[in-house]
């Protein structure tokens, strides 16, 4: 019983498929799904795969690479979808260092960002975190900005010391793909101490697909081997570890088990 807390079935790789996605997912044991939107099409179209399928819930927003020329109409009308009974998040947010260079832009992240925490906090809604080669930036605005209905650091790439940090907010931390991978020393240290009643476990498909499936797009249904690799480095069992994620996710989205 497996809940994939970031997942893009409104990707344009998986959603001509979503049923045959959904239904080899479910057969490894995935109950459900949280389908996250990044830009205006993609954050309705995860709010419409949620209508039509009871397992799937919506985070909508805007992510940081996405923000540039979004306009003022089309951000209300993707928050706007904020009271929808199946949107349990705003998301995915944040700061993208890696491929935003140009310090303009940049600041233009972190205003976006302060924004889309602030109106989370507004309407009673946990967040989720994309970061990437931004973390002391990250770390800085969650500090000064805390989320008030929690959130999470989707897919974290950081350190044991930045976990712990993040932690003390009253975040959570979900980890995917790469804590499979054989050279991914730092995920697999993170596993290995990261507090079970704040882990959640995700696959970010069509991205990030988990060893031994490098190279092909990544479903929902490869998230068990996420599980797996996690139980062997916290060295329990799997069933065990499997219901405390779920418990753990439902909790944080505020959705019934």
């Amino acid at each position: 019983m497996m809940f994939d807390s970031h997942c893009h079935l409104n990707d344009e790789n998986l959603y001509p498929k979503i049923d045959e996605v959904i239904e080899a997912a479910k057969k490894t044991g995935v109950k459900k799904f949280l389908v996250v939107g990044y830009d205006k099409n993609s954050s309705l179209l995860a709010v419409k795969i949620a209508d039509k399928y009871e397992e799937c819930y919506a985070a909508i927003g805007f992510h940081p690479t996405e923000i540039e020329g979004v306009s003022e109409e089309d951000y209300n009308k993707v928050m706007s979808l904020s009271s929808h009974k199946k949107v349990v998040a705003i998301g995915e947010i944040g700061l993208d260092y890696h491929w935003v260079k140009d310090e303009e832009k940049r600041e233009n992240q972190k205003k976006w960002f302060i924004k889309q925490i602030e109106y989370a906090n507004e309407h009673h809604l946990p967040i989720s975190i994309h970061n990437r080669e931004s973390t002391e930036d990250c770390v800085e605005i969650l500090k000064e900005h805390t989320p008030k209905y929690s959130g999470v650091m989707h897919c974290y790439s950081g350190s044991v010391e930045t976990m712990d940090i993040v932690l003390n907010l009253g975040m959570y931390i979900a980890l995917g793909g790469t804590v499979t991978f054989t050279n991914a020393k730092t995920p697999k240290e993170v596993a290995e101490v990261v507090p079970l009643d704040r882990l959640l476990i995700e696959t970010d498909s069509p991205y990030l697909t988990p060893h031994p499936h490098r190279g092909e797009k990544n479903e929902p249904k490869y998230i068990c081997l996420v599980l797996e690799e996690i139980a062997r480095l916290k060295d329990m069992s799997k069933k065990h570890l499997e219901d405390v994620i779920y418990k753990n996710t439902c909790r944080l989205f505020n959705i019934d088990e």
